[in-house]
């Protein structure tokens, strides 16, 4: 919808007739009145202009004084109809100007969620039909998910000894991502039986994997003890919208001067 050219007061217009224009385009000060007694004293701004919307009325336009409403507007809609001798006030709104200070756009809850973001304690469910999942009985193709590796030499001259292997080994498990972490103490669940987890190769594969899911401890080595609320078992939450709170309406909120 296409804003209608601002005119100030006096500029000619499309109106039925010479005294009804100035009829509408003179009610600035009634305008200003109206807001006042709606809105309270000090929150109507300086007067913007006044645009025609059609023969019978037209929009006065002032700044808006209210805090965290920077850029935003009152809009005050006054009608005359042929012959009047008065405008009348039709409607009065607050619109967002084009240097107004809006909202971000809508993010539903589901996907606000970024890596990173779990906390201990927090629980996520993976979403609906993942496709970074399937069924335990269906083979994925990768040779170390479906069947148990052999470590090999594979060409190195040197390989991880026994003792560099339980050195590692305590360390991930003593770390952030071993059982006693506190993520690891607010959930239930653990790592060996979640669809993220990809079990290692060799002998260390006994206990620790690599967590595949981007919500959680992507790409860490993971003892298979560790666990966190984005287990692949999360169940779904009850009902829709938010699973923590409710919506509420602003507008039904009262403000104190």
């Amino acid at each position: 919808m296409t804003e209608p050219a601002e005119q100030s007061p006096g500029t000619p217009s499309a109106a039925s007739s010479p005294e009804q224009e100035a009829l509408l385009l003179g009610a600035a000060e009634q305008a200003r009145a109206a807001l006042t007694e709606f809105s309270g004293e000090g929150a109507v701004g300086e007067y913007l202009g006044v645009s025609i919307e059609d023969a019978a009325s037209a929009t006065h336009r002032f700044l808006a004084d209210l805090p965290g409403y920077r850029g935003w507007q009152w809009a005050v809609v006054v009608a005359a109809y042929p012959g009047a001798d008065h405008a009348t006030i039709s409607e009065l709104v607050l619109v967002p100007g084009p240097t107004a200070l809006l909202a971000p756009q809508w993010v539903p809850w589901q996907d606000r969620v970024r890596p990173g973001d779990l906390g201990p304690g927090d629980l996520l469910s993976p979403p609906l039909e993942d496709p970074r999942l399937v069924p335990g009985y269906v083979a994925t193709g990768d040779p170390l998910i479906d069947d148990t590796a052999l470590e090999l030499g594979l060409g190195r001259r040197q390989v991880l000894s026994e003792w560099g292997r339980e050195q590692a080994a305590q360390r991930w498990h003593d770390g952030d991502y071993g059982p006693g972490s506190a993520m690891a103490r607010s959930t239930r669940r653990v790592c060996r039986d979640c669809g993220f987890y990809l079990p290692l190769g060799g002998a260390l594969g006994v206990m620790f994997g690599v967590c595949a899911n981007e919500m959680s401890a992507d790409g860490h080595v993971v003892e298979s003890e560790y666990g966190c609320g984005a287990h692949s078992d999360t169940p779904q939450p009850p009902g829709t919208g938010s699973p923590m709170y409710e919506p509420y309406d602003d507008g039904v909120l009262d403000t104190a001067d």
